[in-house]
């Protein structure tokens, strides 16, 4: 493994820590994807820092318990923001 995937998983991993951030963003800010985040913290972390990686597993599955809570509020944020265009749209049949 290269020496700057180390440093960044390590990075990761200290900031999703520190921040509890979800994984879209912390891709979004390291410039990096979802899935290369993913693959850092649940395969790479753990064979470079246990301890750490224990502590960010414990985060994970929080994020991924609360996900469906986290789905159905962005919906609701959704038809909040424009309540008149849903009215205006036709409805599909059947």
């Amino acid at each position: 493994m290269h020496d700057y995937i180390k440093e960044r998983t390590i990075r990761i991993g200290k900031y999703v820590v520190e921040s509890r951030k979800t994984v879209r963003l912390i891709a979004k800010e390291f410039g990096v994807s979802k899935s290369t985040v993913h693959k850092d913290l649940t395969e790479r972390l753990p064979e470079i820092n246990p301890e750490l990686a224990n502590e960010v597993k414990s985060i994970l599955e929080h994020h991924k318990s609360i996900r469906h809570l986290r789905g159905g509020e962005a919906t609701r944020k959704k038809y909040r923001l424009n309540p008149q265009e849903e009215e205006d749209e036709p409805k599909p049949v059947g």
